[in-house]
């Protein structure tokens, strides 16, 4: 498969070099992009780049390094990168679709809430740290949407 946008069923985008592993709710496949050139195709799909997701959580929560983004508003899709994205060996996980996270045979193991589970090259502190900044991005765009109903 050579084209793919992140949807409400989209759990991850795992990089294999210049391929992505996509884990979906009922099943993976290949993509013949990397995942942040998927990410970069999603974001443009819902009508934004990349950089100005990043951008828009910069200004939201005030994070700018490795910055969980809201790839889709209306249906809170929020991702967050496990390393920089400039690396080719970043994959971006789905934050509200992860169940559990530990070590287990010295690697870190994603669990998601359909019982899939990835192995992701990064501590359990960087992904901790990421869960925490993807929930505040998410608190913050709930609270904007709030706050929109009530002007409403």
């Amino acid at each position: 498969m050579e084209d793919y946008e992140v949807n409400d069923k989209t759990l991850a985008l795992c990089s294999l070099e210049n391929k992505t592993r996509v884990y979906e709710e009922n099943g993976s496949f290949i993509v013949d992009k990397s995942a942040n050139e998927i990410m970069e195709n999603s974001c443009s799909y819902f009508g934004s780049s990349l950089e100005g997701r990043q951008k828009g959580t910069q200004k939201l929560i005030g994070v700018s390094y490795k910055a969980p983004v809201i790839v889709e508003e209306t249906k809170d899709i929020i991702f967050f990168p496990t390393s920089s994205p400039r690396s080719k060996s970043c994959s971006w996980l789905r934050s509200s679709k992860i169940n559990n996270y530990y070590y287990r045979g010295g690697k870190l193991i994603v669990e998601f809430t359909n019982g899939d589970k990835v192995i992701v090259d990064a501590s359990y502190g960087v992904i901790d740290n990421q869960i925490i900044r993807a929930m505040k991005l998410e608190m913050a765009l709930r609270s904007r949407k709030l706050q929109q109903k009530r002007v409403n």
